[in-house]
C-alpha cells in the first residue's frame, strides 16, 4: 500500500498526532486530530509503530521542505521539481501532497516545532534523520545556490536532529559545492586515516544507509530514491579514497 493509502485510509494516519497531525488534519479535513503532542508520553505507540513512523517522515519532510523553500522568501519551480523528483508519488495523489505543501509554505514559521516531533518520532533512527537533511538539501541545491536563509534553516534543522559541528558540515560538503569532491568528508574521517579504517567506516556507512534497512526504519517507499543516491554518493567516495591509496 501507498503511503496517502496508509494516511488516508487507515488508523495509522490518525495516529499522528502533535504539530504535524495538526498539518495533516488542516490539510485533509481530519481537524479532529490532537495536536497536544507535548503532552503525549514517549511510552505511547506512535512512536513505535512503524507505519506511524513512515507517515511521520513523510508529513515532516514535506512540511519543512515547504518551510524551507520559502526561507528565501519565495518557492521556485526548480525547487517543486527537486521536491517532486526525490518523491514517487502517483497522479492520482499529487493533489493530496499539493494541499499539504500549500498548508505548510504559507510562511517559515513553526518549522522548529515540525522538526521536533519528527526528532523524536524517529529518535532510534539517526539514519532515517539523516535522509531528511539530505531531502532538504537537494530541493535547497535545486535552483543552483543556497540562499544563507536557507542554510541557517537546515543548520537549525540539523541541530535540533543532533547534527552538529564535524557532523552537519559532513552532511553539508557532500551536498553543496566543490566540497563534494572530498570523499573523506563524505566517508566522515580525516585525510590522514589509515584505509583500514576508512574501509570500516565504509563498511558502517553501507549499513547504516542500506535502503532495505532504512525502509525498516520508517523511510517510506516513495522516498527510496533518496537514499539510494546517498549510497551512491558513500560509494562513489571509498572508491576514490581507494584508488588514491592504490587498493
Amino acid at each position: 500500500m501507498s503511503i496517502w493509502g496508509k494516511i488516508l485510509g487507515g488508523a495509522a494516519g490518525l495516529a499522528l498526532a502533535g504539530p504535524l497531525g495538526a498539518l495533516l488534519g488542516a490539510a485533509a479535513g481530519h481537524f479532529a486530530l490532537d495536536s497536544r503532542d507535548e503532552e503525549a508520553p514517549e511510552s505511547s505507540g506512535q512512536i513505535e509503530d512503524a507505519a506511524t513512523r513512515q507517515i511521520g517522515f513523510t508529513i515532516g519532510v514535506i512540511a519543512l521542505a515547504a518551510k524551507m523553500a520559502k526561507a528565501d522568501g519565495r518557492v521556485t519551480r526548480n525547487e517543486i521539481s527537486a521536491f517532486r523528483r526525490l518523491f514517487h508519488f502517483a497522479p492520482g495523489e499529487e493533489q493530496n501532497v499539493a494541499r499539504l505543501f500549500n498548508q505548510a509554505k504559507q510562511d517559515v514559521a513553526g518549522f522548529e516545532s515540525y522538526a521536533e516531533q519528527l526528532n523524536r518520532l524517529l529518535r532510534d533512527s539517526p539514519g532515517v534523520r539523516e535522509q531528511v537533511l539530505d531531502c532538504l538539501f537537494e530541493i535547497a541545491t535545486a535552483d543552483g545556490k543556497v540562499h544563507p536563509d536557507e542554510l541557517e534553516f537546515l543548520r537549525r534543522v540539523g541541530e535540533i536532529f543532533g547534527f552538529v559541528g564535524r557532523d552537519f558540515e559532513r552532511i553539508r560538503e557532500t551536498h553543496i559545492g566543490v566540497d563534494e569532491s572530498n570523499p573523506y568528508r563524505i566517508l566522515g574521517v580525516e585525510p590522514g586515516t589509515p584505509l583500514d579504517k576508512i574501509r570500516a567506516r565504509h563498511r558502517d556507512l553501507v549499513r547504516e544507509f542500506h535502503p532495505d534497512r532504512l525502509m525498516a526504519q520508517g523511510l517510506p517507499e516513495e522516498a527510496i530514491e533518496v537514499a539510494t543516491e546517498k549510497l551512491a554518493r558513500i560509494n562513489a567516495a571509498w572508491d576514490r579514497v581507494r584508488r588514491e591509496h592504490g587498493a
